[in-house]
């Protein structure tokens, strides 16, 4: 199992930006996704962005299509997660996941499978204020 450790959350101002982080502490194979998930008290925990690095292919929910960026430095086993056009609605626990689906079977598998991942992070507050 990957060891994740997230950093970079804060408390901002709408419109303004934010980078996350996520450091990775073993294997992270570019044939499988890793991924940015956030969650508010009371809801689920939701996809925001995913990455396979092995084809060069991202992923995005629809809500930060346009304003979030998800990246990866393969040298330095980091992911990131750039956050541009901050929103009250952006408020949420972020959290990093890592050993998900392989990035040949998404269409068959949602990227944003939440089980399909097996390595998480203990997530990073980001909170948005108006």
């Amino acid at each position: 199992e990957v060891q994740l450790a997230e950093s970079g959350g804060d408390s901002v101002q709408v419109g303004e930006s934010l980078r996350l982080s996520c450091a990775a502490s073993g294997p992270t194979y570019s044939a499988y996704l890793m991924a940015w998930f956030r969650q508010t008290p009371g809801k689920e925990r939701e996809g925001v962005a995913a990455i396979y690095t092995g084809g060069f292919k991202t992923y995005y929910a629809d809500s930060v299509k346009g304003r979030f960026t998800i990246s990866k430095d393969d040298n330095k086993n980091t992911l990131y997660l750039e956050m541009n056009s901050l929103k009250p609605d952006d408020t949420a626990v972020y959290y990093c996941a890592a050993e998900g689906p392989p990035g040949w079977s998404v269409g068959s598998i949602p990227w944003n499978q939440i089980d399909e991942y097996k390595s998480w992070g203990h997530g990073t507050q980001v909170t948005v204020s108006s």
